[in-house]
């Protein structure tokens, strides 16, 4: 029986960089893996724990196209969507849909991380 989800973990081309954006973000930690540079673990913020995991050849989503398709994406429960979005582009992220100003009654927006996986902030 599967008690709890471990960790989510994401693939890259360089898990301290993209553990550090994390980090930044959740108002965690980047804790490498003393036995194994490719892995990187984020903690120390509530939720389920997150870990960067550099592969060779790397190739990040391309959203919302399918050729290098998203396969998942992280939503982030946000007070203030406007403050929040600044912080996220601070620490790196990329801005790919403004949903919100995009459709009526939507609250949600969408970004890719440093390495390019989508992450949505959703208005709480």
């Amino acid at each position: 029986m599967i008690r709890k989800l471990q960790a989510v973990v994401l693939d890259c081309a360089d898990a301290e960089r993209l553990a550090k954006f994390y980090a930044d973000f959740l108002g965690g930690r980047a804790v490498p893996d003393p036995e194994d540079a490719d892995w990187v673990e984020v903690s120390g913020f509530e939720g389920t724990p997150l870990a960067c995991q550099r592969v060779d050849g790397y190739q990040p989503p391309q959203w919302p196209g399918q050729e290098h398709p998203q396969q998942l994406h992280l939503d982030f429960d946000v007070d203030d969507l406007d403050g929040e979005e600044e912080r996220a582009l601070a620490l790196g992220a990329t801005v790919l849909e403004r949903t919100d100003q995009l459709r009526p009654g939507v609250n949600w927006r969408v970004y890719a991380d440093p390495a390019g996986h989508p992450f949505c902030l959703c208005l709480h």
